[in-house]
């Protein structure tokens, strides 16, 4: 699913809400778990997941095209670890 059609689901789910709206609402929803995530901070959504930041020290890698070593800085990555919930709807 991509975001459009998630905007589109829930608009029509909610009959009373514009399409404007909607996708205000998902819009700010997005905007505050990545501004959370930029300051560090982890993001809970009971009964769906966790999404946090992992941090990846500095290392070689390799191009893959020409098999040269390139430098990679460290960096942090997103993580999201699915809640109790979403796995058991997922294997049941």
């Amino acid at each position: 699913m991509i975001r459009s059609e998630l905007v589109q689901s829930i608009a029509e789910q909610n009959p009373h809400l514009t399409l404007k709206d909607v996708e205000r609402i998902v819009a700010t929803v997005f905007d505050e778990i990545s501004d959370a995530l930029a300051e560090g901070r982890r993001v809970e959504l009971r009964g769906f997941g966790a999404f946090s930041t992992r941090a990846r020290e500095a290392r070689t890698g390799r191009n893959p095209r020409t098999g040269a070593a390139v430098d990679v800085n460290a960096k942090r990555v997103p993580y999201f670890k699915p809640g109790k919930e979403l796995r058991e709807r997922l294997n049941d």
